[in-house]
């Protein structure tokens, strides 16, 4: 299911989004240096938002919980004490807006 979050134009480099879906959980997009990437929005540590509560610094998502990381471009945790990836969703844009392909 392919699902518009946003317009290009809202999410600058270094910055991330939490977007909220009815009938899910909340997915988080991320703007590394222009590539866009989509991921759950919840730490799978701690339960905390890594948009709301994380920090992104270059393409990793820190969770300030429990300081745990992410590399938001696989999912997969970085620094413990995270070790459950995060699911990952393909980014599409069309013109300004962006698409994700949820499963």
């Amino acid at each position: 299911m392919k699902v518009e979050i946003c317009k290009l134009s809202e999410v600058a480099p270094g910055e991330s989004r939490k977007i909220e879906l009815e009938g899910r959980a909340p997915i988080a997009l991320f703007n590394v240096e222009g590539s866009l990437y989509c991921t759950d929005d919840t730490c799978t540590h701690g339960g905390a938002s890594l948009t709301e509560d994380g920090y992104l610094l270059d393409e990793t998502v820190e969770c300030s919980w429990h300081g745990g990381t992410f590399d938001v471009r696989t999912g997969e945790p970085t620094g413990a004490p995270c070790t459950e990836r995060l699911k990952t969703y393909k980014v599409e844009i069309e013109n300004d807006t962006v698409y994700a392909v949820l499963e």
